[in-house]
């Protein structure tokens, strides 16, 4: 790993040490945030909105589709799950957890947990089998659909909560450290938007625990990168907290769906 490559510890508040490696590098990684039993919890709560949504055949959730795919026997499973805070008790309860809360403080007054704005919590369920549908991510910025949207770039950080155990050969998230403090022509154009999924010279390989957080600044370039193994040691977890600041908009059960969303759909293969 890069030499700029370091884990912390995550308390209530956090340091100045780990504020300052944030504001350098773009992100930051915290160790054992989660006990091994209560990331299963988790993924046993997600099987249970998983189960009930391929019996509802729920489609859309506050206008945000759900992707479905296939696991490796075959069978429809959930991929990409949005507003997961809002289906079960445990996740909405995480994200009252006082070091979450202290997260709050990378981008100061004003900044809030987007559990019902933005897409909300979101899980992704990534499997590499002969039916997947959902294996990888092209290079991107989170920081575009503030642009996209209303031309404007809010602050924005993205929380990782990873429930799978990763080595760099299982794939996972890619980013370049030092990208967030880049210009808007950059931001916009340094990188085909989810298309483009070569590997980066700069690019440093996130390769957490099950139970570890990340946090990645919304204007880091990043990706997902494909496993190279195929099968139950391809199978991978991670939840996707936004916390963001600016004009208050929460989403409901009659938001449109928007345009990148419908896109999306076509391109997250």
């Amino acid at each position: 790993m890069s030499a700029a490559y370091r884990t912390f510890t995550l308390g209530n508040t956090l340091t100045d040490e780990q504020k300052a490696f944030f504001e350098e590098h773009g992100y930051i990684h915290f160790s054992g945030f989660l006990s091994p039993d209560e990331v299963q919890e988790i993924v046993t709560a997600s099987e249970e909105v998983q189960e009930k949504w391929l019996a509802n055949k729920v489609e859309k959730v506050n206008g945000v589709p759900v992707k479905y795919g296939k696991d490796l026997d075959g069978r429809p499973i959930v991929q990409r799950f949005a507003f997961l805070n809002q289906q079960t008790k445990v996740l909405s309860e995480l994200l009252r957890d006082a070091r979450i809360q202290a997260l709050l403080q990378l981008i100061g007054p004003g900044a809030r947990i987007g559990e019902n704005e933005k897409d909300g919590m979101v899980l992704n369920h990534y499997v590499n089998g002969p039916e997947s549908t959902f294996t990888k991510m092209g290079w991107h910025t989170d920081g575009l659909r503030d642009v996209f949207l209303s031309g404007k770039l809010n602050p924005m950080l993205n929380v990782g909560i990873h429930l799978s155990n990763l080595a760099p050969e299982n794939g996972g998230l890619r980013i370049i450290p030092g990208t967030h403090k880049q210009g808007i022509l950059s931001m916009l154009f340094r990188k085909r938007y989810f298309v483009s999924h070569k590997p980066d010279k700069n690019e440093l390989a996130i390769a957490p625990k099950a139970g570890d957080l990340t946090v990645h600044d919304g204007r880091l370039w990043h990706r997902v990168a494909k496993s190279s193994i195929i099968g139950e040691e391809s199978r991978r977890r991670v939840i996707y907290v936004p916390i963001i600041a600016g004009k208050y908009e929460p989403k409901h059960e009659n938001s449109p769906t928007l345009l990148y969303q419908r896109l999306a759909g076509v391109i997250l293969k």
